[in-house]
């Protein structure tokens, strides 16, 4: 496991299996998987959205939260 801050509030978390999950602030709310992109179904402000979008996760599929919770659990 590896964590890597990308910017202000924004962090990838490498996991062992190879899934990159990303947080904005304390909250993950995008990954990168063998499926493909996955984001927060969520919709928590702004500046979250945008967090997202800049990591390239604007065209991923949504999912609940608590998907992208159980990643990191």
């Amino acid at each position: 496991m590896n964590i890597n801050v990308i910017g202000s509030n924004q962090t990838e978390l490498h996991l062992d299996n190879g899934d990159i999950v990303f947080f904005s602030y304390n909250t993950p709310v995008a990954a990168r998987t063998d499926s493909g992109i996955i984001k927060t179904s969520t919709k928590w402000s702004n500046t979250t959205s945008k967090h997202i979008n800049k990591w390239g996760g604007s065209g991923g599929k949504k999912v609940e939260q608590s998907v992208l919770d159980s990643l990191v659990k």
